[in-house]
């Protein structure tokens, strides 16, 4: 790679914009291709597009016969969760392992603290103005862990007004009906909330809150992956 790909490379990455470095086999020509670049041919954004998706590199024939490894270099995967409850700690630890980066959001400092979770990046903001400095992407799950409206509903909002691949709020089906209605007085559509995973988790007879923790970051595996 020459040093002005890498530059180019290095910046993408800081900037967070989701790129794959594109490699002719025959003769080692490289460029970056990004999913948004309306100059390249539809076929190598197609492909593109399909490796990001999967996060996984792939060999593929352009139509002149010539073949490319494309190689993708996501946005980290990130974790928000609101709410540095009980169930917050087996989860942050599970998701870090799984490599996202996770930031607890809670305006409770007794909660919200580096001996209850050490190691995660805290945000003692309101969860409007945490979520606003966030600025969570296509590569951020979201989770409400609270049973507050208060500091749950603000999230969620925010949530759904953003392109955040998996939302998912911790509640009853009753707890999660009054929710419904919330949103829906607040105006948001019957397909927009319906993006919201409630109760969160897979149903596997969870118990405990790190039983329910690997239910939660199962239901987001899933999400993400298929």
């Amino acid at each position: 790679m020459d040093a002005a790909l890498l530059r180019e490379l290095v910046a993408a990455r800081a900037e967070k914009r989701p790129t794959v470095l594109a490699t002719r086999l025959t003769d080692g020509v490289q460029k970056l291709v990004y999913p948004s670049d309306k100059s390249q041919d539809s076929w190598l954004i197609k492909a593109v597009s399909e490796v990001l998706a999967g996060d996984k590199g792939a060999v593929i024939a352009a139509p002149d016969g010539a073949e490319w490894f494309l190689n993708p270099f996501n946005p980290p995967l990130r974790l928000i969760l609101v709410g540095a409850v009980h169930i917050a700690q087996p989860l942050a630890a599970i998701a870090s392992l799984a490599g996202y980066d996770v930031t607890v959001v809670d305006p409770r400092t007794s909660f919200a603290s580096s001996e209850r979770f050490p190691g995660m990046t805290l945000v003692t903001d309101w969860p409007d103005e945490a979520m606003a400095a966030l600025a969570p992407d296509a590569r951020t799950a979201i989770v409400t862990l609270t049973h507050d409206p208060k500091l749950d509903d603000p999230a969620l909002k925010a949530a759904l007004a953003s392109p955040a691949f998996y939302i998912g709020a911790l509640g009853s089906k009753k707890t999660h009906a009054a929710r419904v209605a919330r949103l829906s007085e607040a105006g948001f559509t019957e397909s927009g909330i319906a993006r919201i995973h409630g109760p969160v988790g897979l149903a596997i007879g969870a118990k405990s809150p790190a039983e329910i923790a690997i239910s939660i970051m199962a239901e987001i595996t899933e999400t993400l992956r298929t």
